[in-house]
């Protein structure tokens, strides 16, 4: 983890030190919650971000909500809860509620898309949103906007044709973009030795001429530097970064998945050893930014906020049947 001096020289407070820690812990509570609550039949699908709030909030804590957009990948739930959603927000969307701000309740879980946050709405073919930042970005240049574009995928996505397709547009328009690869190192159940024959995806930005970075996704401070430069390129006119996050996937790739059958125990608690959330409060403590107490004090806050979200969605109401068509067919 970066020493103190890197830690001012990045001109990160203490504040936005406990902000980032907050949100890691955050994103990992609800979405142990979602797993409980589909276990117990009131939720049909999780997808997880359990082992990438690292890379999640590394690389949204570099960015500006105010003038940023992002297009997240469906496991982005520390990404999107850094730049505006609620735990509520979420849950609604988790339980399909009619008041789900993603979608009411028409998209899959984990399919988040908020206007008002400037998160662009997922969609479940995946790299679709690369060519759809790639827009994004091109609009703003042409329009002479402030801010960039984020948007990221796992390294199983980077195989598709619009990863590359987005890539090559925002290369050769220098479009304000960064494109973030959450490499958790499987393609559901495909280890990435089988996915592709490269170790690093990030030197496939040297094909379209634009930087590829490689970054620990547990080392929060890192992914936030390096994010952080990505930016200052995009607003300098610079082009576009590729940023390569090597993370880990500590549940199954959905709550529809066996991952017994395709990796060992070992291996999974080897992983666990490198986990971000742990890391960063131990190099808190280490540096006096961090106590016991106050870590007691934040889950306790945590903790309800997810108890919250989870009465608040359960108490909501299913859509009315009579809307099935709406935003369907042209009334």
């Amino acid at each position: 983890m970066a020493g103190s001096d890197a830690l001012y020289g990045l001109g990160v407070d203490a504040n936005k030190i406990e902000t980032m820690y907050y949100y890691m812990v955050l994103s990992r509570a609800l979405d142990e919650r979602m797993w409980i609550l589909n276990r117990q039949g009131k939720s049909a699908f999780v997808i997880s971000c359990q082992g990438q709030e690292g890379a999640q909030v590394g690389v949204a804590a570099a960015l500006d909500p105010a003038v940023d957009w992002i297009a997240p990948y469906y496991r982005d739930l520390g990404l999107v809860l850094y730049f505006g959603m609620t735990p509520r927000d979420v849950m609604l969307g988790q339980l399909a509620k009619a008041d789900d701000p993603s979608s009411g309740a028409r998209q899959m879980p984990a399919h988040y898309g908020s206007r008002v946050h400037h998160i662009l709405s997922g969609s479940s073919p995946v790299a679709t949103q690369v060519p759809q930042a790639a827009g994004i970005a091109w609009a703003a240049k042409l329009r002479h906007q402030e801010g960039v574009v984020m948007t990221s995928l796992g390294e199983g996505s980077t195989n598709q044709g619009e990863f590359h397709e987005g890539m090559n547009f925002a290369a050769v328009h220098r479009l304000p973009l960064i494109i973030v690869v959450e490499n958790n190192g499987f393609a559901i159940s495909v280890p990435q030795s089988k996915e592709m024959a490269i170790t690093d995806v990030a030197v496939r930005a040297q094909g379209y001429g634009m930087p590829g970075v490689v970054v620990r996704g547990s080392d929060l401070l890192a992914v936030f530097e390096a994010t952080r430069e990505a930016r200052q390129r995009a607003l300098a006119g610079e082009g576009p970064t590729l940023i390569e996050i090597k993370t880990h996937r500590f549940t199954p790739h959905s709550s529809d998945d066996d991952d017994r059958s395709y990796r060992t125990p070992e291996e999974l608690k080897a992983e666990k050893k490198d986990d971000a959330i742990h890391l960063f409060r131990q190099w808190m403590i280490e540096q006096q930014l961090w106590d016991e107490q106050r870590d007691r004090q934040m889950r306790q806050r945590v903790t309800h906020e997810v108890n919250d979200a989870t009465d608040f969605a359960e108490a909501a109401l299913y859509p009315d049947p009579s809307t099935l068509l709406a935003h369907v067919y042209n009334d």
